[in-house]
């Protein structure tokens, strides 16, 4: 474990519900450092849990060989073999046919992220236009994804950042205000919103989350996605920490594709021809050569990334 190795291997074969993708490149992701140090416990020899592609092969002909796709987990990377690789073979339900102009390496930041970000606003949090919303850790590819999808819809966004030289950035993408995180941050929200702000999508995690409940009015919700501060527990009691009348909840895109989050519910056509356009800032932050996948991690570990690193092949 913690260690990242280019071997041969031979290619993978699709069963009758599965899709063969040779894979153009790929997104890499948080959850990738995890698998890869052994902390999600026993994965795929393989890791990576997204990519942007051609069909290889798919048995029940619904897509054509050479057709452009998209493919978010689906267990990848944790239960079968992942992106990292020339081709990988997954189940068809977390394979999405795209059409586009956009080069591979820009394609490949859009899937996980966006994805992601489109379920937690509109399936979690339910924001409505006119709402104000926290996204908290705004610099990471999520959190960019959040900002400029919520903002093109005319909600009033809060982002947050540790580096006063990405608030620039955060703007650019369509945040309204930019607040620089603190563990007391609530109390720089609570003085521009006395009532509280109407959702808080936490990236940072359970560091922060106690903190994030305190921003919500009454009726909001707080969605955790993500742990760029840390996963270790926190000590949760609801009588002191849960403010009443608060939702909070919990989406990670591992569940994509199971029956109660099936991928055909993420308008990613949509998202894509909206990056095509220009209404979403969808250029990586980084692209590096497969060859150089170790030195991209190095990269997503130092924090400094501030936006999706992308491989190609």
């Amino acid at each position: 474990m913690d260690e990242l190795e280019i071997r041969e291997v031979d290619r993978p074969e699709p069963e009758a519900d599965e899709v063969l993708i040779k894979v153009m490149a790929f997104g890499l992701n948080r959850a990738e450092i995890y698998m890869r140090k052994g902390l999600w416990g026993d994965v795929a020899t393989i890791s990576g849990i997204e990519c942007v592609g051609t069909v290889a092969k798919d048995p029940s002909g619904k897509l054509k060989v050479g057709q452009n796709v998209a493919a978010i987990m689906g267990g990848m990377g944790r239960t079968i073999n992942g992106s990292y690789a020339e081709y990988t073979c997954l189940p068809s339900t977390n394979v999405i046919p795209l059409e586009s102009s956009l080069g591979w390496a820009e394609l490949a930041a859009i899937p996980e992220s966006y994805a992601t970000a489109w379920a937690c606003l509109h399936q979690n949090l339910k924001i409505e236009a006119g709402n104000t919303l926290v996204v908290r850790g705004a610099t990471s590819a999520l959190g960019q994804a959040a900002t400029n999808i919520a903002a093109y819809e005319g909600k009033h966004v809060i982002a947050s950042t540790r580096n006063p030289d990405r608030a620039t950035l955060l703007s650019l993408i369509g945040a309204s205000n930019v607040v620089f995180e603190a563990p007391d941050m609530s109390r720089q929200v609570r003085e521009k919103h006395s009532d509280g702000v109407d959702a808080v999508l936490d990236l940072v995690g359970n560091t922060t989350l106690l903190d994030s409940l305190k921003m919500v009015k009454k009726g909001g919700v707080v969605c955790n996605a993500g742990f760029m501060g840390g996963g270790d527990p926190i000590s949760f009691n609801p009588l002191m920490d849960m403010p009443p009348g608060v939702n909070l909840n919990f989406f990670a895109s591992f569940m994509f594709g199971t029956p109660a989050f099936p991928l055909s519910d993420i308008p990613l056509q949509q998202i894509v021809d909206r990056a095509s356009d220009n209404h979403y800032r969808v250029k990586p932050a980084h692209v590096f050569n497969f060859d150089d996948i170790r030195l991209a991690h190095q990269l997503m570990e130092s924090n400094m990334a501030y936006g999706k690193i992308v491989v190609v092949l």
